[in-house]
């Protein structure tokens, strides 16, 4: 039986960037594994070596999946104190990139697999290892998803969460690309004479501003798991303020070019808006704002995913609460976060899903990711209680 560290180790070594996001070598990896340990797999993709995985079994319909992606952000050696895939198990830790996000979350569901399989039992789940969660998923879970491979069932992604706190709903999501047009003129005589497109983007990131001052409306219930989640965040962040992000919209101008030369008032602006949308706002009314406020600008494109949340009184939530505090003996409640993930996906398809998985949060995407061994340990053996719940209850 392989270590739950060695598996995590060879995963980080198998290099997985996204992009260009080829995933076929780690998800060969995952399936000899499986293949080991007798559970059958089915792996589809692209030509461009972006594969998922997604295990069959005796029975058609399985009440639970397990579901992990395999793909992780670029990383530069630069500033790395051991090779960014190096796979370094020392001091405690596994090292490297995705060591958080998430090939530990994979690793732990591979080894709660082994161990179930070692003790005579059929894993009363489906497993799933996708490519393409870090530039959306269109490859990954929105493929199997369109494909019919996975059916709506409770779910439980292993993406990186605070070890006392399984993740239930993240804010929504609003992508924008703008072009702004202006009216070109001697840039000397500007704001006298011209139109600057550059200063119409300008002026429309000013409204969205205020735009982030105000608050929603939600229900007692859901403004008590926003309030303690702030906390939780807050202190694992060690970030002030974060009750302003899960309850305020936030927005981040990712990209801007405008302009065509420095004593011409700029004629074309380009802005690449990205938008975190909490509960209670509405995605169609912010964009009318946007489109109201900003006369001589085209919304190019969008991508929009209104927030979710799986009922925190469900019994995939009761059920992964009790697996937690079980193997940490603690107090153990649900929280809700700012990130996207593949989770939006799965729930609009009907799908329950929590998060809850392994890792160093704060060094998720960062120089010298890694992950505690212990945590990889445990959250093995909370997917190992899980396992065994439902197949107790189906």
């Amino acid at each position: 039986m392989r270590d739950v560290s060695r598996i995590c180790a060879d995963l980080v070594k198998i290099r997985s960037e996204n992009p260009p996001g080829r995933t076929d070598e780690v998800i060969e990896y995952i399936r000899s594994f499986l293949t080991g340990i007798g559970i059958s797999s089915v792996v589809s993709g692209n030509a461009l070596g972006m594969h998922n995985l997604v295990t069959t079994g005796k029975s058609e319909s399985r009440p639970l999946l397990f579901c992990g992606h395999v793909d992780v952000v670029p990383a530069l050696d630069a500033g790395w104190t051991r090779p960014p895939f190096s796979g370094i198990i020392e001091d405690g830790f596994v090292h490297g990139r995705g060591a958080t996000d998430m090939k530990g979350g994979c690793a732990s569901i591979l080894s709660a697999s082994e161990t179930f399989v070692n003790q005579n039992q059929e894993i009363p789940a489906t497993l799933a290892f996708v490519c393409d969660e870090e530039t959306g998923g269109e490859q990954g879970i929105q493929r199997l998803l369109s494909e019919g491979a996975l059916k709506p069932c409770d779910c439980i992604i292993a993406e990186p969460t605070p070890s006392l706190h399984p993740c239930i709903g993240q804010k929504g999501l609003c992508r924008l690309e703008m072009t702004f047009t202006g009216t070109p003129a001697h840039g000397s005589l500007y704001p006298a004479v011209g139109v600057s497109a550059i200063m119409e983007a300008m002026s429309l990131l000013d409204h969205i501003r205020d735009l982030n001052k105000k608050e929603y409306p939600v229900d007692p219930p859901l403004r008590e798991i926003i309030a303690q989640s702030s906390a939780v965040l807050g202190q694992e962040f060690r970030i002030k303020g974060v009750s302003d992000v899960l309850k305020k919209l936030t927005f981040n101008p990712g990209v801007i070019r405008g302009g065509e030369k420095s004593n011409v008032v700029a004629q074309r602006c380009d802005l690449e808006l990205e938008l975190r949308v909490p509960w209670g706002c509405c995605i169609p009314d912010i964009i009318s704002s946007i489109q109201a406020h900003a006369i001589n600008a085209k919304v190019v494109s969008q991508v929009t995913h209104e927030p979710s949340i799986t009922d925190p009184e469900s019994p995939l939530v009761a059920k992964t609460c009790d697996a937690v505090k079980r193997v940490y003996g603690r107090e153990v409640f649900p929280i809700v976060q700012w990130a996207a993930s593949d989770a939006r996906y799965l729930r609009s398809a009907g799908f329950k899903v929590v998060e809850y998985g392994p890792g160093e949060i704060p060094t998720l995407h960062a120089v010298n990711e890694r992950t505690a061994i212990e945590s990889l340990e445990k959250a093995s053996l909370v997917y190992q209680d899980i396992m065994a719940k439902y197949t107790e209850t189906g």
